[in-house]
């Protein structure tokens, strides 16, 4: 039997992709196949070229036969030159990395954070040259209570108060309530 190394053509119109498979040389181009030993993808940038080299040298070695493509892609990636003992082609083209999608949108959300921490922080207003004394010196404290509004709200008695509340986050379990 006859033994071919060839191109198996998928992929759709326009859009070939091709298996590298070890095949007899009596099937259909589609046909069936002895099996699969590597993926050539030339629409990409740079194309892809994927081999199982160590299947490929024992098909070789055994008198497999590959098709003029095949060994034009078996020279690209060094298996014709290992199995006829002539020196390594240069190296592939390789793709780069693609971006980790996951962290690109981590970054933009952080940076989308930012942006709205930034307005809030812009609209504080800004202390003029009037409020500073003339010494230099920063005041203690301004009275900022009197410049607030009423509060006009009905207070509950029921209702506990912050500092009621407050005092039973320090002491769940109410013993200093007891103590007193």
């Amino acid at each position: 039997m006859a033994v071919k190394i060839r191109l198996l053509r998928m992929g759709k119109i326009r859009n070939p992709q091709y298996r590298i498979v070890v095949a007899d040389s009596r099937t259909k181009r589609d046909g069936r196949a002895i099996e699969y030993v590597g993926i050539y993808q030339p629409k990409h940038d740079p194309s892809v070229i994927e081999v199982k080299s160590e299947r490929v040298q024992y098909w070789l070695s055994v008198g497999a036969q590959p098709s003029e493509a095949v060994q034009r892609i078996l020279e690209k990636t060094g298996d014709w030159q290992q199995f006829k003992g002539l020196p390594a082609p240069p190296p592939l083209l390789v793709a780069p990395e693609k971006a980790n999608r996951q962290a690109a949108y981590e970054a933009e959300a952080k940076a989308a954070a930012g942006v709205a921490d930034t307005p809030a922080k812009a609209q504080t207003p800004k202390k003029s040259k009037a409020d500073k004394p003339a010494d230099g010196k920063t005041p203690a404290a301004p009275e900022v209570a009197a410049d607030r509004p009423t509060d006009t709200k009905a207070v509950d008695p029921a209702e506990p108060t912050r500092e009621a509340v407050a005092e039973d986050a320090k002491d769940p379990a109410g013993a200093g309530a007891d103590a007193s």
